[in-house]
């Protein structure tokens, strides 16, 4: 693709599940905006971080080799906190992870049949994902055509294009 990517995480000291978020973008300013958006929401929902200088770099690379297809995101789902999700979002991020693989998608309208809800309700956790690439929200799409993605769509097609589901 030759495009650059930079990725960072919101991590905590849980050995077993250190990720509590994951920030991805184009350049870096974008970043450093969507991991400062990542810890209010988390302090808005009382997660307590702490803010200590720590080795990020195997949890970028968690994140990288997910992007890649290097590992499944099932395996990667397995170091996420869930600190702060609402039980029903947790339900929506592993069961999203788990049925929806690289390179397929799903409609907002399917997922929603599929765990009993709305289509708007499932919208407004994809909207919330605090864990993209990893919870892989990109591959929610609408039966109309791609859909909205935070921050942008071109996000979304860029990993849609990186899993071989769309061409160019």
């Amino acid at each position: 693709m030759g495009r650059r990517v930079w990725v960072g995480t919101v991590v905590s000291d849980d050995a077993e599940r250190p990720i509590q978020a994951i920030s991805f973008s184009f350049d870096r300013s974008s970043l450093m905006m969507g991991i400062e958006r990542n810890v209010r929401m988390l302090r808005a929902r009382g997660v307590r971080l702490s803010l200590e200088p720590s080795d990020h770099r195997r949890h970028v690379r968690l994140v990288m080799d997910v992007m890649t297809g290097k590992i499944p995101n099932a395996v990667a789902f397995r170091s996420l906190s869930m600190d702060g999700l609402t039980p029903f979002e947790r339900r929506v991020y592993e069961h999203l992870t788990k049925r929806v693989k690289r390179g397929s998608v799903i409609t907002y309208g399917e997922l929603a049949r599929e765990l009993g809800t709305s289509a708007r309700a499932i919208g407004g956790a994809m909207k919330r994902n605090p864990y993209p690439v990893v919870v892989p929200c990109h591959r929610v799409v609408s039966k109309e055509g791609i859909g909205g993605y935070t921050p942008s769509r071109d996000h979304k097609l860029f990993l849609l294009r990186l899993e071989n589901h769309l061409e160019g």
